[in-house]
């Protein structure tokens, strides 16, 4: 079973940027990886998805500021978010997902705060 490690997340000012980055303790070549984001109240909702083949799919509050891809040699996928929002602000999880879109496992979330 495969676990994962979120981290860069932080506070940061409008307009900025951060990468998070997203280490497995194993292969995540068979997975699609995904970044859901968690605002409080909230839901967790996707942001953005990469599969196998490194198609993407992003939220539409993510379209065009976000970019999430993977590096299966490393074991680590990553989100670079620019032009950051405070509503951008949530505790952003990693996750990996097998055949059928079973869920293989969830990270423990990196917070990221939009704020000046």
């Amino acid at each position: 079973q495969v676990q994962l490690v979120e981290s860069g997340g932080g506070l940061v000012q409008p307009g900025g940027s951060l990468t998070l980055s997203c280490a497995a303790s194993g292969s995540i070549s068979s997975y699609t990886m995904g970044w859901y984001w968690q605002a409080p109240g909230k839901q967790r909702e996707l942001v953005a998805s990469i599969s196998t083949a490194t198609s993407t799919n992003y939220a539409d509050s993510a379209k065009g500021r976000f970019t999430i891809s993977r590096d299966n040699a490393k074991n680590t996928v990553y989100l670079q978010m620019n032009t950051l929002k405070p509503e951008d602000t949530a505790v952003y999880y990693c996750c990996a997902r097998g055949r059928f879109g079973i869920t293989v496992a969830w990270g423990q979330g990196t917070q990221v705060t939009v704020s000046s």
